[in-house]
């Protein structure tokens, strides 16, 4: 599926047939919702130019987009992306998803932080470790069956992670999914997870890609380490 090459994406999610996108950058961020049947742009709405947006999730009516470096979080209605409110985060935001319950979030460090919505106060924190080593740089979130994905930043690589104890239990190579002729100079990382709840398919991107891509996991021949699922 085509999309722009301006997009510096941050964060992506697909709800009700649409592709809701934060894109990042001061000055050029923005939250943008997409039509998923044919691409086109449905609405959108520009940061303060003071902010650089970060991931995004969207739960029950509301929108929930974190900024980088500001130490704040922007909440819009899901209906029109009106903004309703902000409020304060301990430290940098990087990616953002739910469980249904809970908001969760990344910080750029190894640990994910389970927000209230209601409070907006963190409930609880998990360290994310795989082989018993810590993981940090995790950026783009996404909840999909139960799980956590998260994009490590400048990667390329995506691992799966256990919500309750952080052990990462598979991890997924991209390695070439964008093809070198279609990288231009300003083609950055890949950053961006989505499921489409309607049918079960993985959407993912990076920052200024001509293609957002539906993948599927395949296992590779060689033998994985205990405990841990490799994926092509």
């Amino acid at each position: 599926m085509a999309q722009s090459r301006g997009n510096f994406v941050q964060g992506l999610q697909i709800v009700d047939g649409h592709l809701y996108v934060s894109t990042g950058q001061y000055g050029r961020s923005q939250l943008l919702r997409y039509h998923m049947a044919d691409g086109s742009l449905d609405l959108g709405r520009p940061l303060d130019p003071r902010l650089f947006g970060e991931g995004l999730t969207v739960m029950g009516d509301k929108i929930y987009q974190l900024t980088w470096k500001s130490k704040i979080a922007l909440i819009y209605n899901k209906a029109d992306l009106k903004g309703l409110k902000w409020f304060r985060i301990p430290g940098e935001g990087w990616g953002i998803t739910n469980n249904g319950k809970e908001l969760i979030y990344s910080d750029g460090s190894d640990k994910l932080h389970f927000l209230s919505p209601e409070t907006l106060q963190i409930n609880h924190s998990i360290a994310v470790t795989e082989n018993g080593e810590k993981i940090d740089r995790l950026n783009e979130l996404e909840w999909i069956d139960g799980k956590i994905w998260a994009n490590i930043w400048a990667s390329n690589r995506i691992v799966i992670i256990d919500p309750h104890s952080g052990n990462v239990s598979a991890s997924i190579d991209l390695q070439g999914l964008l093809p070198d002729n279609e990288r231009r100079p300003d083609t950055d990382v890949l950053n961006g997870i989505a499921q489409d709840p309607a049918d079960g398919t993985i959407w993912v991107t990076g920052k200024r890609w001509p293609w957002l891509y539906q993948i599927e996991l395949v296992p590779p021949l060689q033998t994985a380490p205990p405990n841990e699922t490799h994926y092509e």
